[in-house]
């Protein structure tokens, strides 16, 4: 395989694999939005820190997937990007 959508396409071909990834994906999403915000506001982790009283060394392991944040600890971060935290639930039928 020459890329990693090539090698991640072959591994989503095993149910196994596809239900694991698929039960994560509210986690990635979670953290790729608050990285997203953060880019868009022009915010190092330590900017970011220092207005929320979040450890940078925190923020880090959120963006990594090494640490799942609290909602009020998601709630403080939105507020630091100067945005407002939206939780939605969608129906399993629109989702796919």
């Amino acid at each position: 395989m020459s890329s990693y959508n090539d090698y991640k396409k072959s591994a989503l071909e095993d149910s196994s694999v596809k239900a694991e990834y698929d039960a994560l994906q509210p986690e990635y999403d979670i953290i790729q939005a608050m990285i997203d915000a953060r880019y868009k506001e022009g915010l190092t982790q330590k900017e970011l820190s220092e207005r929320t009283g979040i450890t940078q060394a925190d923020i880090s392991r959120i963006e990594n997937g090494t640490r799942n944040p609290s909602l009020s600890m998601v709630k403080r971060l939105a507020r630091g990007l100067g945005m407002r935290l939206k939780l939605e639930f969608i129906p399993e039928s629109a989702a796919k």
